[in-house]
């Protein structure tokens, strides 16, 4: 089922809707124990699974979009302006990602926050570009990435400058952390997905005759609005809860 490059695949909005959604939930049981409001386990249980489902269904659709935003302006645009396009984009939610820096530099005695998922997001949007018109090596590089992860995270050095890709100094903590090894791999996971769902801007498989549904109306438009309710919410929960407490 193909649609018009002006139109949008409202599951995928949906589903991101969905994991800002899940993002925001887990975000304020984390205030109301960073604050000692009240105690929560944010490490194990149902709030672990919270918050890691909606990082990662998050992050998957960040390589999903890239291949529908790819298909739409191949359409029209020719590769170095895609480039730039991506180029720009990417630096600007990098950027986004600095200013959570230097706001957790300020506002945090510890916990800063060095390279987050917006770091991360911003930096996969530049350098997937090579990756959009591949399928199975995504796949491949994809699951490469995933595993490394996994002796990635025990992994120590006595430096800090390459904390973006996951080798970490002893003892270092921090609130958000996405480095490039292991979650970059799925970026490309969801570029596979991408490629494979919808060639050439095409559903490949039936859709259920559910848009117009309200609540996935709800879900579509707080994914089309993630960036925004992601760097608004947790000052809006923060202050809210420093107000009523």
């Amino acid at each position: 089922m193909g649609i018009t490059p002006e139109e949008r695949f409202f599951e995928v909005d949906a589903l991101r809707g969905i994991a800002i959604f899940l993002m925001v939930i887990y975000h304020f049981f984390f205030d109301l124990d960073f604050f000692s409001i009240s105690e929560f386990d944010m490490h194990s249980g149902l709030l672990l699974v919270i918050g890691r489902s909606a990082a990662i269904l998050f992050i998957f659709l960040v390589g999903v979009s890239l291949t529908l935003s790819y298909s739409r302006a191949s359409r029209s645009k020719s590769e170095k302006d895609i480039f730039i396009h991506n180029l720009k984009r990417g630096a600007g939610i990098f950027g986004w990602g600095l200013v959570i820096t230097f706001v957790t530099v300020i506002f945090l005695e510890r916990g800063t926050i060095y390279f987050g998922i917006l770091h991360l997001i911003g930096v996969s949007i530049i350098i997937s570009y090579p990756f959009l018109k591949y399928r199975w090596l995504n796949l491949i590089a994809g699951l490469i990435l995933l595993f490394a992860g996994i002796p990635m995270d025990s992994a120590y050095v006595d430096y800090s400058w390459l904390l973006w890709i996951g080798l970490k100094p002893l003892g270092f903590y921090t609130l958000d952390y996405f480095p490039m090894i292991p979650w970059f791999g799925l970026v490309l996971l969801g570029i596979y997905a991408g490629n494979s769902l919808y060639p050439d801007y095409k559903r490949s498989f039936r859709m259920c005759d559910c848009e117009e549904n309200v609540v996935v109306r709800l879900f579509e438009y707080l994914g089309k609005k993630s960036l925004l309710i992601y760097l608004v919410h947790q000052p809006v929960i923060v202050g809210l809860l420093l107000l009523f407490t």
